[in-house]
């Protein structure tokens, strides 16, 4: 794998947004997916990782493979995840659903690793109460996580964009930036300026990273991967199969550096578009 130099040091964070394609319910091989592209990203010299929401189950995947598996996390196979990060210095930003030890209620999270270790998490707070999320319990806090380069990351899942003040409490609790990972897919419900009002509400950029492919009920082919800044997006990415695009993050500037934004030499036909350099097929 490539070898980074600190983002101290250059001032630069190299960002790999996962535009994967879960299949409902086939756990084994969506995290062999997952795995696979987290090599890729590191081999493209990333130090941050985001993968979409549900990431290693798919959307729709309780009705097929149920809900008693799912563990306290971080379970033995994301232990194991942890500690193949840690030998490459990777923070990884993962979408994936998790019990509760407490209360033994399930909650759609994103869990934050960092050196190997699990250094905070977000548990979706507009989880919907019927349907395909009916399995995942809301969360009940927004709390920022710190995070070497760039200090306190504010973590949204999907929906959670549509309510703005969950941005905004991210925003007064010290949050330097936003990630989401999300699995929106375009339509009638579909993302309509949820991610640019976060960003021109908190004055935070905002990184997005969706999903793609059919799932039982949504097409989430034609799903953009965003980052945002000031309400404007800065970069747009789809693909309709499992893609990835990588970029470097300006620390001072906060925003995309346009000269170096690829996608994986894996993916042939996502579509990246930026202000700077206009659409580009990769």
């Amino acid at each position: 794998m490539t070898t980074r130099p600190h983002p101290t040091a250059t001032g630069r964070l190299r960002i790999a947004l996962l535009h994967l394609a879960p299949r409902p319910g086939a756990l084994d091989e969506n995290r062999q997916q997952l795995e696979a592209a987290i090599q890729a990203a590191a081999a493209a010299g990333a130090g941050w990782i985001i993968s979409p929401e549900l990431c290693t189950t798919g959307y729709t995947f309780a009705d097929g493979l149920g809900t008693d598996w799912i563990d306290v996390q971080p379970d033995a196979w994301l232990q194991s995840l942890c500690r193949d990060s840690a030998l490459h210095n990777l923070t990884l930003f993962l979408g994936l659903p998790e019990r509760d030890p407490q209360t033994g209620l399930l909650h759609n999270a994103v869990l934050v690793v960092e050196q190997g270790v699990v250094v905070g998490r977000h548990r979706k707070i507009n989880a919907l109460r019927q349907g395909s999320e009916a399995w995942s319990s809301p969360g009940d806090s927004a709390i920022p996580v710190p995070v070497a380069a760039v200090g306190s990351v504010g973590i949204l899942i999907c929906g959670d964009a549509f309510s703005p003040g969950i941005a905004r409490h991210l925003k007064q609790q010290g949050a330097r930036l936003l990630v989401s990972a999300a699995a929106w897919a375009p339509g009638f419900h579909g993302p309509d300026g949820e991610w640019e009002r976060c960003s021109l509400d908190t004055g935070l950029p905002l990184l997005v990273c969706n999903r793609t492919g059919p799932d039982r009920t949504l097409d989430f082919r034609a799903a953009e991967s965003v980052v945002v800044k000031d309400g404007e997006r800065l970069l747009t990415f789809r693909s309709p199969d499992s893609a990835m695009v990588v970029f470097d993050w300006d620390l001072k500037r906060q925003e995309p550096i346009a000269a170096s934004l690829r996608t994986s030499p894996l993916v042939p036909s996502g579509t990246v578009t930026h202000p700077a350099c206009g659409p580009a097929n990769h």
